[in-house]
C-alpha cells in the first residue's frame, strides 16, 4: 500500500529533471496539383548573372607551371596557348644566358584581357630541370616552391585580420614535358611525377610531336599511359575527383584517348590557302599547330582553358591545398597565431 506515493514522488522528481519532449512543428502540406510555373516568374535564374558580374569585377587568377628539359619548347608552347608573349624567354631572354647549375624557379605575371574578362596569368618556368649529369632530387626545389605557395596562402588565411580576397599564388596546373623519344619514360620523368602528383595537378604532354610518325606517336602515347598506370602515378583529371557520371564519362575519354597530349608549339604565322595560321615550316610543308590532323595542341588548349580551367583551380583548392593545410595544422597541433618571431623561425625551417 505504501508503494504508490513513493513512485509518484520519484516520477515528480524525474519530470523536473527530464523536460517534456517538444512537439514537432506542424509542416504544412504541399499544395496538391499546383504547378510552380503557374505562380509566375520569380527571378531565381538571375543569380547566375549576379555571380558573373561579381567575378568579372574581381577578375581571375591562373598560375601555370612548365617543367621539362631545355629545348622541348616549353616557352613557345605557353606563348601559343595564350596567343601572346607570356613566357620568360619572350621577356628579355638573351642567348648567352647559360643553363643554371641547379633548378631555378622564375615566375612572370601578366594580365590578359579577352571579351571583357580579365585574368591575372602567372607562368612559372623551371630552367635547369633535368639538364645536369646528375639529376638526383632535382624536383625538390619545385616541390618546395609549390609548398611555399600553400604556406603563404595558409598564413594569410589564419591571420585574425585577414584580407577579403587572399592573393592566390598556388600552382593550379603543371605541364610536364616528355621528350619525344618514342621509347619509354625516363626514370627522371617517373620520379618527378611520383613525387609531385600528390601536391599539384600534373598534365603530361609529349613535346615536339612533329618529330614522330603517326604510328610512333600512337604507340608512344599508349606506352606512356601504361607506364604511368604501372607506377601508380595519377595525373590530372584524377579518377577519384570525378564528381558525377557526366564528369566521369568526359574525363575517362580524355584519360584513355587524349592523354598525354602530343603537341607542337609555334608563335610564327604562315599563309596557308589564303589563311594566316600558326605553324612550323619544314621542307615538305607547314605543320599547322591548331589543325587536329597535324597535332593535338587544340585539344590541350580546349582542355586546359575552355573546359577544365575552373576545375583545375577547384581541385588545387579543395584537394591539394586542403591536404597540405590539414597536415600543417596536425603537425603543429593547430597553427599558433603568427608573430614576428614564429614567422622568422618558420622561414629558417623552410
Amino acid at each position: 500500500p505504501h508503494a504508490g506515493p513513493v513512485e509518484s514522488k520519484n516520477e515528480a522528481a524525474m519530470s523536473e529533471l527530464v523536460p517534456e519532449p517538444r512537439q514537432k512543428p506542424v509542416v504544412p502540406m504541399k499544395p496538391v496539383g499546383i504547378n510552380a510555373s503557374l505562380l509566375g516568374y520569380i527571378g531565381i535564374d538571375t543569380i547566375i548573372e549576379q555571380m558573373r558580374k561579381k567575378t568579372m569585377k574581381t577578375g581571375f587568377d591562373f598560375n601555370i607551371m612548365v617543367v621539362g628539359q631545355s629545348g622541348l619548347g616549353k616557352s613557345t608552347l605557353v606563348n601559343t596557348l595564350f596567343k601572346s608573349q607570356v613566357s620568360r624567354k619572350s621577356s628579355g631572354w638573351n642567348r648567352e644566358e647559360k643553363i643554371p647549375k641547379t633548378v631555378e624557379i622564375k615566375a612572370i605575371g601578366h594580365v590578359i584581357e579577352e571579351g571583357g574578362v580579365k585574368m591575372k596569368l602567372t607562368v612559372i618556368d623551371t630552367p635547369g630541370f633535368g639538364d645536369q649529369i646528375n639529376n638526383e632530387n632535382c624536383w625538390e626545389p619545385i616541390e618546395k616552391y609549390i609548398n611555399e605557395q600553400y604556406e603563404k596562402f595558409l598564413k594569410e588565411e589564419v591571420n585574425i585580420a585577414r584580407k577579403k580576397r587572399i592573393p592566390d599564388t598556388r600552382v593550379h596546373c603543371c605541364l610536364y614535358f616528355i621528350s619525344p623519344t618514342g621509347h619509354s619514360l625516363r626514370p627522371l620523368d617517373l620520379e618527378f611525377m611520383k613525387h609531385l602528383s600528390k601536391v599539384v595537378n600534373i598534365i603530361p604532354v609529349i613535346a615536339k610531336a612533329d618529330t614522330m610518325t603517326l604510328e610512333e606517336k600512337t604507340e608512344f602515347k599508349q606506352r606512356v599511359r601504361k607506364e604511368l598506370e604501372v607506377n601508380g602515378i595519377e595525373f590530372y583529371p584524377q579518377k577519384e575527383f570525378d564528381e558525377d557520371l557526366e564528369d566521369k564519362t568526359e574525363n575517362d575519354k580524355i584519360r584513355q584517348e587524349s592523354m598525354p597530349f602530343a603537341v607542337v608549339g609555334s608563335d610564327k604565322e604562315y599563309q596557308v590557302n589564303g589563311k594566316r595560321v600558326l605553324g612550323r615550316k619544314t621542307p615538305w610543308g607547314i605543320i599547322e599547330v591548331e589543325n587536329l590532323t597535324h597535332c593535338e595542341f587544340a585539344l590541350l588548349r580546349d582542355f586546359v582553358i575552355r573546359t577544365h580551367l575552373q576545375d583545375l583551380k577547384e581541385v588545387t583548392h579543395n584537394i591539394h591545398y586542403e591536404t597540405y593545410r590539414a597536415k600543417r595544422l596536425n603537425d603543429n597541433g593547430g597553427l599558433p597565431p603568427m608573430t614576428v618571431e614564429t614567422e622568422e623561425n618558420h622561414e629558417s625551417n623552410l
